[in-house]
């Protein structure tokens, strides 16, 4: 795109013998951090209309915006105002996308500018892709025939398409120097035609669905509810290998026969290839992909598709709910409890939540779908908000598997180990029987700890409030944080000594060493984020695992979503207790839903099959609820704490953190934000503290809670409070985060 786009050249004698028309202004909103739209004059000639994608000069630069609906001051004067560069052949953000972007803004308390950038991120996407050069057969036969040129011939035959080169050449089974050969005879002519799909379409009817029971009636009454069309939010409950997926395919086959679009939203690790093969088994193609791992050719091809209709379906991470749909007429949100939904970067949104909002905006069915869903969403079925769906049972004759909780403190392991002997006979039996054993243990690297036995001393990130994790496969320690990482030292750099540094505590690395010893003949499997290769890597283990190369599988919570693996009939647990001992108010919930999660990993397809879960407090109501089997008791416990405590979905939390380069300067800003707060009943400020991240980066880091009721206007609130509170000086940055999720 050229930067210097001159506008139209103007008639030059026009303006002579007529009064030149009056410059339109419309507001344009820039991707930028600024509180509201800018003004630009339109050019003679030009045509917009809100929602059409344009360039604009910024400064020195141009950039690439969208008009908007407010009204432009009428004021000013359009012959000061510098006029839109550029007007992309690209169909206008809808007006639904519009309040879309503004009710995230007002609710996150973003500038609009940063969540409407997050819709039109695909620049290269906004022109129309240029026409391919093809050939289209002309007919006759040449003088000389051979039998590479009769495959060619029998393939084009009497059919009038037009074929690229290469496709052509592949189809026959030829090399392309045969087909320049028939074109230089005047066989062939040369043709433009459109670029080819970024996928193929999905077709409903492509196979018969596979759903039986339980799921036959759920996948009825989802159906009626998009047939029904309009508004509604389903939740769909039910145990880990009941069929969920099975179910909302339904829902998508009868979004496609009524013609409109469908997102279904992952987390981003599971949009694993098997995700996309039971999808392209029920509806004959794959759904276009939407995540970091595209190349950005890819992402902006996929960008393209989606404004003009042409992509139907997209699998996606949470940012695929700022793409600008065409025609969405459905999304679902699977594993919608998961964390990976909140962002916390730039815009602090919860794409679960958001995606509520955009059904609701839109007027079309959303399904949210878990087998251990989030306290909100199970209050929100209970409150006859949500449809609620349930399939108590595992699809086909397969069993849930049988739970039993390890006592540590009975059956201890070995000195210098973290295996207990009664998980470590059972995976010998598993090796025996031919099956899988999956040890699962939220901790990468080798270990989260490394001190020196001599004086103490503890390694630590210079920038970063936190431990240096030892990864032997590297041979590094690295900072989870940040990333800083520095080569693993052989002398404790406090006092000098060689050789007397220990690793505390383990992570999977150390648990893999450790099944090595216990077994050595067995093939084992490390899984987790930091190992290279990326998705790629993770796409090639997890169909090796689901093929049977591997015997032991050690993962972190990588493994704990969605993956369906045949083999699997023992899920060991190496540190249960792990999510327990942080302060979150959700630490009960998620340590239920990762457990629940991993252990619902074994005997999918029917074997039996066992978990173990290693604990130090086998009487904690979590181990408790997860062994019975009887989740409702466990969340009718915490629902009746949150209630007591008026914390989320009873009352509202938002946090505030500001960090500053200098401690003092930090503590002064939250200290002044807090004097500043207004004086309103049911909403009360608490701190600030130091944060218990207290460093990060480099940049120290203080904390305010704000806890109201649930019908508080926080977001109110908040606006007062900032606009009162000290202005922001020197290396100060203050950040909002609405429903957090994280209290670090």
């Amino acid at each position: 795109m050229s930067r210097h786009m001159s506008t139209e050249s103007t008639n030059l004698f026009g303006a002579l013998f007529e009064a030149p028309p009056a410059r339109q202004v419309v507001p344009v909103l820039v991707p930028l951090p600024a509180p509201g739209p800018y003004s630009y004059a339109v050019p003679e000639g030009m045509h917009v209309e809100p929602g059409s994608i344009i360039q604009v000069p910024l400064g020195p630069r141009q950039v690439i915006g969208v008009v908007w609906d407010s009204q432009a001051d009428d004021k000013l004067d359009p012959k000061k105002l510098r006029p839109i560069t550029q007007v992309f052949d690209c169909p206008p953000l809808s007006a639904d996308m519009r309040r879309f972007i503004e009710w995230v803004a007002g609710y996150t308390l973003s500038p609009p500018g940063l969540v409407a950038r997050m819709a039109i991120r695909a620049p290269a996407a906004l022109e129309p892709e240029p026409m391919i050069e093809g050939i289209r057969y002309m007919g006759g036969q040449p003088e000389r025939m051979t039998p590479a040129r009769a495959r060619v011939l029998d393939l084009v035959g009497e059919e009038d398409i037009s074929w690229t080169r290469a496709g052509l050449a592949h189809a026959a089974g030829v090399s392309t120097s045969v087909i320049d050969g028939l074109t230089q005879r005047g066989l062939f002519e040369t043709v433009f035609m459109p670029p080819p799909p970024v996928v193929a379409r999905p077709d409903p009817d492509y196979a018969a669905a596979r759903i039986e029971g339980p799921q036959t009636e759920a996948a009825a009454e989802i159906v009626a509810l998009v047939r029904k069309g309009g508004f509604s939010s389903s939740l769909i409950d039910g145990v880990t290998g009941s069929g969920k997926t099975e179910v909302y395919f339904e829902a998508i086959a009868e979004t496609l026969r009524q013609g409109r679009q469908v997102l279904i939203l992952l987390p981003e690790i599971a949009l694993t290839s098997s995700f996309l093969e039971r999808f392209q088994d029920r509806f004959g193609a794959k759904p276009g992909e939407w995540h970091s791992d595209l190349s950005p050719r890819t992402r902006e091809r996929v960008w393209r598709g989606i404004v003009t209709g042409e992509v139907q379906v997209v699998a996606g991470a949470r940012s695929a709910l700022f793409l600008p749909f065409e025609n969405l007429g459905l999304i679902v949100v699977d594993e919608e409890h998961d964390p990976a939904y909140k962002q916390e970067d730039r815009v602090f949104y919860n794409a679960r939540d958001m995606a509520v909002v955009r059904a609701r905006i839109g007027d079309f069915p959303i399904v949210l779908v878990s087998a251990t869903p989030s306290v909100e969403s199970k209050v929100n079925a209970q409150a006859g908000r949500y449809h609620l769906l349930h399939l108590p049972t595992r699809f086909g004759d397969a069993a849930m598997p049988d739970l039993h909780l390890i006592d540590m403190r009975r059956h201890a392991p070995q000195r210098g180990g973290f295996l207990s002997p009664v998980l470590l006979r059972a995976i010998g039996k598993t090796i025996e029987h031919g099956h899988q054993s999956l040890l699962f243990l939220n901790r990468r690297g080798y270990a989260p700890l490394t001190l020196c036995r001599v004086c103490g001393h503890r390694f630590q990130c210079p920038q970063c409030s936190s431990w240096l994790v030892e990864h032997r496969f590297r041979n590094q320690i690295q900072c989870h944080q940040c990333g800083y990482h520095e080569p693993t030292p052989e002398a404790c750099p406090e006092c000098g000594t060689l050789d007397q540094l220990v690793a505390c505590g383990p992570g999977v690395e150390r648990i893999a060493e450790e099944v090595e010893k216990h077994f050595p003949e067995a093939r084992t499997i490390v899984m987790s984020s930091d190992l290279l290769g990326g998705v790629k890597r993770l796409r090639l283990e997890l169909d090796a695992i689901a093929r049977g190369d591997a015997d032991i599988v050690i993962g972190t919570q990588l493994v704990a979503k969605g993956h369906n693996f045949p083999l699997m009939t023992l899920v060991g647990i190496i540190d249960a207790d792990l999510g327990l001992a942080n302060g979150d108010p959700r630490a009960a919930e998620r340590t239920f839903q990762l457990l629940s999660q991993v252990t619902g990993r074994a005997g999918r397809t029917g074997l039996k099959s066992h978990g173990l879960l290693q604990t130090y407090q086998p009487q904690h109501p979590v181990m408790q609820a997860i062994v019975s089997g009887d989740p409702s008791a466990f969340y009718e416990r915490e629902i009746t704490e949150r209630e007591k405590a008026i914390l989320p979905p009873f009352g509202r939390l938002a946090s505030v953190i500001v960090s500053a380069e200098g401690r003092a300067d930090a503590e002064l800003h939250a200290r002044g934000l807090r004097a500043a707060a207004p004086q309103v009943s049911g909403i009360s400020v608490l701190g600030p503290a130091e944060a218990p991240l207290a460093l990060v980066r480099g940049r120290h880091r203080f904390r305010l809670l704000v806890h109201g009721r649930r019908n508080s206007d926080m977001q109110g609130f908040l606006q007062v409070m900032m606009e009162k509170g000290p202005k922001i000086r020197g290396s100060v940055h203050v950040q909002i985060d609405v429903d957090p999720q994280s209290f670090l």
